[in-house]
């Protein structure tokens, strides 16, 4: 199970979120290897597209080969002959 974990600006939760990670679990390593607040904002991992600015390219990456690839959630397109 995997989870988006907060990074925040220097000013801490006020300055908002800097940077979206992905973590294993409920670690506070983010899979880049940065370390994040314990108490920093956790999200589902579905929302990891919805501000693509905000979220880590690594752990993004290190992510996706982590995660399965169910071809039902994907629409199927036929390659024109």
């Amino acid at each position: 199970m995997h989870q988006m974990r907060a990074q925040y600006g220097p000013g801490g939760p006020a300055d908002g979120v800097k940077t979206w990670h992905i973590v294993a679990g409920e670690d506070t390593t983010a899979m880049c290897g940065r370390e994040l607040d314990a108490d920093a904002e956790t999200r589902d991992p579905t929302h990891w597209a919805e501000q693509p600015n905000l979220s880590c390219h690594t752990c993004g990456a290190l992510f996706l080969r982590e995660a399965p690839y169910l071809p039902t959630e994907h629409e199927y397109r036929e390659q024109s002959q």
